[in-house]
């Protein structure tokens, strides 16, 4: 069960993140699986090693444990690509 404080700590987390970049100057906790609604298979061409945030080999800058490479959760940030 996810507490009402630790899901809008979370979001907050990802928001700030995902507006800017980069954390705020102090850490932020790490959001769970269940806040961002990870998967354990893609959502079509998104997937977790396509994303910004994955840190191999299983691992994520803003989502707590262990996740899957092939996974996708609605915060994905694709990667840019070299033009």
């Amino acid at each position: 069960m996810v507490s009402r404080r630790s899901l809008l700590q979370g979001s907050t987390a990802a928001v700030g993140f995902l507006a800017t970049g980069r954390y705020p100057a102090e850490a932020q906790p790490k959001i769970s699986k269940i806040a961002v609604n990870h998967q354990d298979h893609p959502d079509g061409d998104e997937r977790c090693d396509n994303c910004i945030q994955f840190q191999p080999p299983d691992a994520c800058k803003v989502v707590e444990g262990s996740i899957s490479p092939q996974g996708f959760c609605r915060i994905f940030v694709p990667k840019r690509t070299p033009t």
